[in-house]
């Protein structure tokens, strides 16, 4: 395999145990991280902590079937792909997923094999529309960051950190404007296309893992603005006092 899928974050959500713990093996072995849920509720609350970065659902999960899940995953990030895996085949049912904008809908049983390469199959289209899209941008530098929104790259010195598509997005709309305000509308507008209060909580959990990441600069913070929006701060005397103290 070329392309570089290794430890994106998937999120399974499977009742059956034996199929999950197998399921979690075989992704785990092939370079995936995978999260197991057994019911839709714990799902749901799974992904609004974590924003997972693939999706495999089954719909009979208890508590919460897998299409309302879908549903409601769809309306925190319409972008995050999604497969269900369903003994269900009816066509009403898959024409159902579809519509809620899943990427694909396989039916038990089925191959382990098969199941990887749809999920990569999924990833490949999602990294060539990003590519598409972020094709006339150039790395940038931020801090002591190098990043670089066509490989979803940030590097500092020798450690990287592979980014999200979301993640991505969200930096280069702040890096575009270093320290100055970018309000929440115009952030959820230009990724998520909406501005309503699931995209708002959808941008809470990017902007802290974004924070996270540039954790390793004090030079570096995404300062909140109250009731107005974030500003991507980079201070260049903190980081002389930091170079001349060494």
């Amino acid at each position: 395999m070329t392309d570089n899928f290794e430890n994106t974050r998937i999120l399974l959500a499977e009742d059956d145990t034996n199929l999950g713990f197998l399921l979690v093996d075989f992704l785990e072995s092939n370079g995936f991280e995978v999260k197991l849920y057994r019911d839709g509720q714990s799902a749901f609350q799974g992904f609004t902590r974590t924003g997972a970065e693939f999706c495999l659902i089954d719909i009979m999960l208890p508590g919460m079937d897998g299409f309302t899940l879908t549903g409601k995953i769809k309306e925190l990030n319409s972008d995050v792909p999604v497969i269900i895996l369903s003994a269900r085949s009816l066509k009403e049912d898959k024409i159902l997923g579809f519509r809620l904008g899943v990427d694909d809908y396989i039916t038990k049983p089925f191959e382990e094999e098969e199941l990887l390469y749809r999920i990569r199959a999924v990833l490949n289209r999602l990294k060539h529309s990003v590519k598409n899209s972020t094709q006339d941008f150039t790395a940038i530098k931020i801090g002591e960051f190098l990043f670089d929104p066509q490989s979803l790259m940030l590097t500092r010195g020798g450690s990287s950190q592979r980014m999200t598509i979301k993640e991505s997005r969200i930096l280069l709309k702040l890096a575009g404007s270093q320290n100055k305000i970018v309000t929440r509308d115009e952030i959820m507008i230009d990724v998520w296309g909406e501005a309503d209060y699931y995209t708002g909580r959808s941008l809470d959990v990017f902007i802290s893992k974004l924070r996270s990441y540039l954790r390793s600069d004090p030079s570096v913070q995404i300062t909140t603005i109250p009731t107005l929006g974030y500003k991507l701060e980079v201070n260049a005397q903190e980081r002389l006092f930091r170079n001349f103290t060494k």
